[in-house]
């Protein structure tokens, strides 16, 4: 496999993943919602305050796909081990992080407000445990990118 077809099929996996996380994030979970709050109007004032707490937490998830295209563009350059490369896998582990420890607070706020379930914040645990895992695999790809990167230049110096 060329590294400019390896780069297609990372963007085409990119791509896929964006149009499904818009789907889900935009489609389904404000269709689905609406309709718990219908069929539970007990529970409607929950729903805008729950939907925004969704929407802000795309956001990261959203710019780490951006940051995982352009790692896609530099493979396809056949720059797979550079520095910006590094950074950007850096980038995607702090949003990881931050997109992890916003869901866990901004639930946690919503449990205290009456506006979450205790079994909820328990299950949405898996989720942010994900997000971590993606942070610490994405921190080690970034350091390990930054070590090929400068054997690289070092090994370009040499005659």
């Amino acid at each position: 496999m060329t590294q400019r077809s390896l780069s297609n099929w990372l963007k085409g996996t990119i791509a896929g993943i964006a149009a499904c996380g818009a789907a889900v994030y935009f489609g389904f979970v404000p269709y689905f919602g609406n309709g718990v709050a219908e069929a539970y109007p007990e529970f409607a004032y929950c729903f805008w305050p729950w939907l925004a707490m969704l929407w802000i937490s795309a956001v990261p998830c959203f710019l780490a796909l951006y940051f995982g295209w352009r790692i896609a563009a530099e493979i396809g350059k056949d720059r797979s081990f550079s520095m910006e490369n590094a950074v950007y896998l850096k980038k995607i582990s702090v949003l990881a992080l931050v997109d992890s420890g916003y869901f866990f607070i901004a639930n946690v706020v919503f449990l205290l407000l009456g506006m979450n379930h205790p079994g909820i914040l328990l299950s949405s645990l898996f989720v942010e445990f994900a997000g971590v895992a993606i942070a610490v695999a994405a921190a080690v790809l970034s350091h390990l990118v930054q070590k090929a990167a400068k054997m690289q230049m070092e090994q370009e110096l040499t005659i």
